[in-house]
């Protein structure tokens, strides 16, 4: 299916799960305190922030492919590659930190927004979305920029729509997953993949003449390493691992690779004071038929 498939579907199923997480929390809870009038305006809100993710994606493929061009080029995708990086780095701690707070964060400031009005109500659901639609958009792009077919599309609609029923069905309670090991491994092959695009980016800036050393090449494994094949295009596709790296390409991705793993692996902190909740109210929402059923 292409070099980068597996890394757009993991990016839409990961980013997708996230997205669907959180607009579940947010309807079961009107569900459950009697609230429906207000899921149109939820609705609304989550439409807003795709079409306006959607835009986005369009916009920076337009200015890289049609505005600029030559070195110009190279250096945008050099610094949206950079961009992507950072923000898939953050994402991905911010995710093991938050994961169990985050359906109580969602809940009170929706209450806090019914209070405000309908269009607080449609800004709670558009910024709660719009953030992981905007770094969707950014690392898929980052990640499928050179590809010349649709597989890149067509692993992010899969990831995507793998998120939805995923998400539907944990809602309706026909499947359980173990959240916070999903997020671990997909947390895992995420650091991967941006290491990947770190790699990618200093090719472009070297491209584009703002690093040297772009024909020292690190090593030549064109003799074993064939794009072509389907081990070549599943080590280029996810880790953007090429026969012929710069040396400055491999020492970026070591770089980034190694702490970044380190770090994100290391066990996490836990309160000292008050135990931690359990993990299956605060990350997967509640069926409001169950709930309504204990009332």
């Amino acid at each position: 299916m292409g070099q980068v498939f597996l890394a757009s579907y993991l990016i839409g199923l990961r980013e997708g799960l996230e997205m669907v997480l959180i607009v579940s929390v947010l309807v079961a809870y009107l569900v459950k305190t009697g609230r429906r009038r207000h899921l149109l305006p939820v609705w609304g809100g989550v439409a807003a922030a795709v079409a306006l993710s959607i835009g986005f994606g369009w916009a920076l493929s337009y200015v890289s492919t049609t505005v600029l061009g030559g070195p110009g080029q190279e250096l945008f995708d050099a610094i949206t590659s950079t961009v992507a990086v950072a923000l898939v780095t953050w994402m991905v701690f911010w995710m093991r930190r938050t994961a169990r707070r985050i359906s109580g964060q969602l809940r009170g400031r929706l209450d806090d927004a019914i209070g405000l009005g309908i269009g607080a109500v449609v800004g709670i659901a558009f910024l709660a979305v719009v953030r992981e639609g905007f770094e969707t958009t950014l690392l898929f792009f980052a990640s499928a920029r050179g590809a010349t077919t649709a597989s890149p599309l067509l692993g992010l609609a899969g990831g995507l729509l793998t998120a939805v029923v995923a998400g539907v069905a944990l809602y309706l309670g026909a499947i359980r997953i173990n959240l916070s090991r999903f997020f671990t491994v997909s947390g895992v092959l995420l650091v991967l993949v941006a290491a990947g695009i770190f790699k990618y980016a200093v090719h472009d800036f070297q491209e584009a003449g703002v690093l040297p050393g772009l024909t020292t090449h690190a090593f030549d494994a064109s003799s074993w390493l064939d794009p072509s094949s389907w081990y070549g295009a599943l080590v280029a596709g996810l880790f953007n691992i090429t026969p012929q790296p710069s040396v400055l390409e491999t020492i970026a991705w070591i770089a980034y690779l190694l702490p970044v793993l380190t770090l994100f692996l290391l066990p996490g902190r836990t309160a000292r004071s008050t135990p931690a909740p359990a993990p299956a109210p605060d990350v997967a929402p509640e069926n409001p038929r169950h709930a309504q059923a204990r009332a």
